[in-house]
């Protein structure tokens, strides 16, 4: 199983309460095979121990510690939502779920960081088609 499937890339998303988001995103992660159902509440508490938004219009909700545990394999999810939805009275344009087997998570998180390193980048994924964002992250066509 890859780290990001096609279909676990949503574009054009709508608003939403910053919790819903992180059920959902836990949800695609759950479906998909990469985490227990379990791993959504982790989810939930590390955004309520600390914000996941890290700033140039990304978050990265992802659960705490001690749920690696409940991670089958690692993957990520991407909700993009080109008008916005408000993370801690901040503006979120690009989600990014994780799940990261032991340490792997660092080198998803390193990923992450260098392909949305600017403000043109993040831009540029926001007008992105499924696509072009799993080429992005993946490497792949």
């Amino acid at each position: 199983m890859e780290l990001l499937q096609k279909n676990n890339i949503f574009l054009n998303c709508k608003a939403k309460a910053k919790d819903e988001v992180i059920r959902e995103m836990g949800q695609v992660l759950c479906n998909s095979g990469y985490v227990d159902e379990s791993y959504i509440d982790a989810m939930l508490q590390r955004e309520n121990t600390f914000s996941t938004n890290i700033g140039n219009g990304i978050a990265i909700p992802h659960g705490v510690e001690a749920s690696k545990i409940n991670i089958k394999k690692s993957g990520i999810a991407v909700m993009v939502f080109p008008e916005g939805t408000l993370w801690n009275e901040e503006e979120v344009k690009v989600v990014i779920g994780i799940a990261g087997v032991g340490d792997e998570h660092l080198d998803v998180l390193a990923n992450i960081a260098d392909k949305l390193s600017t403000e043109d980048a993040v831009k540029n994924l926001i007008c992105s088609s499924v696509d072009e964002i799993y080429s992005i992250f993946t490497g792949k066509q």
